[in-house]
């Protein structure tokens, strides 16, 4: 089902406050270095839509926070009587296209010089142990909102049909592993890239309920991605894909000039 008229205004509103967020940012940076610092910034080439530079400090603060990221820290959690029951809904980026009426959970992943690739369906994933998750989704725009959601483990998908690893079969150790997961939407409108270690991370959650009810077009049905520890932008509505790499997927955001790892 397509989004309705109201839905792609609140998507222009959004969209319109992300660019005034980002302008202000580039403003208050503006207003701290020198004239010419400022229109050498501006003159440099452009990297993943930011000059050359400030993309390279971005890339430091990556590996940052990659170095200190602990899978064993969590997100806080709260009580279920604590979620909103009201979720607000926030982005359309590939929810655009009507759902198709064949959908299931499409995995690639390198397999030699070839490509394995299955197909998993939505009662699968389900079939995989429940886990429910109360905790307070953040958003980069700046507001945030306490949510009660459930789902399953991407690590137990992980686990139970032996993903994500060179070897093909369960890790033996971490080096087997690849060190990205990569998602994208059906049109593949919306894509995000993860690190490995932030995709297994013990909260992070293929869901397919809100509020103890299955996931509406809003929130991303019939399957979606759930990341607490990192901004709600890394939590990809509608999976239509996901697939294992060594090399960085393409990432939404972070092209138009924001933080690959987006992590709190």
């Amino acid at each position: 089902m397509e989004p309705n008229k109201p839905a792609e205004k609140e998507m222009t509103d959004q969209q319109i406050r992300r660019r005034m967020i980002k302008s202000f940012a580039l403003f208050g940076l503006g207003a701290l270095v020198p004239v010419g610092v400022w229109r050498w910034l501006a003159g440099a080439q452009r990297r993943a839509g930011l000059p050359a530079p400030l993309r390279k400090v971005l890339e430091a603060n990556e590996q940052l926070a990659e170095g200190y990221f602990r899978p064993a820290s969590l997100a806080p959690t709260f009580p279920v009587g604590m979620a909103s029951p009201k979720p607000r809904v926030n982005g359309w980026d590939g929810l655009r296209s009507p759902l198709p009426a064949d959908w299931a959970l499409t995995i690639r992943q390198p397999q030699g010089e070839q490509t394995r690739e299955l197909k998993i369906s939505l009662d699968e994933v389900k079939a995989l142990p429940r886990h429910e998750l109360v905790f307070e989704f953040k958003c980069v725009e700046g507001w945030s909102q306490i949510q009660h959601w459930t789902g399953a483990r991407l690590a137990d998908l992980v686990s139970r049909y032996q993903l994500g690893t060179r070897s093909g079969q369960a890790a033996q150790n971490e080096a087997d592993y690849y060190r990205y997961v990569g998602l994208e939407t059906p049109d593949r409108g919306y894509y995000v890239g993860l690190d490995m270690a932030s995709a297994l991370h013990p909260q992070t959650l293929l869901a397919y309920e809100l509020n103890n009810e299955p996931l509406t077009n809003p929130h991303g049905a019939p399957l979606r991605l759930i990341v607490p520890v990192k901004y709600g932008v890394k939590s990809l509505k509608r999976i239509g894909t996901l697939f294992f790499a060594d090399e960085k997927p393409r990432d939404f955001w972070a092209e138009r000039g924001y933080d690959y790892h987006l992590g709190l």
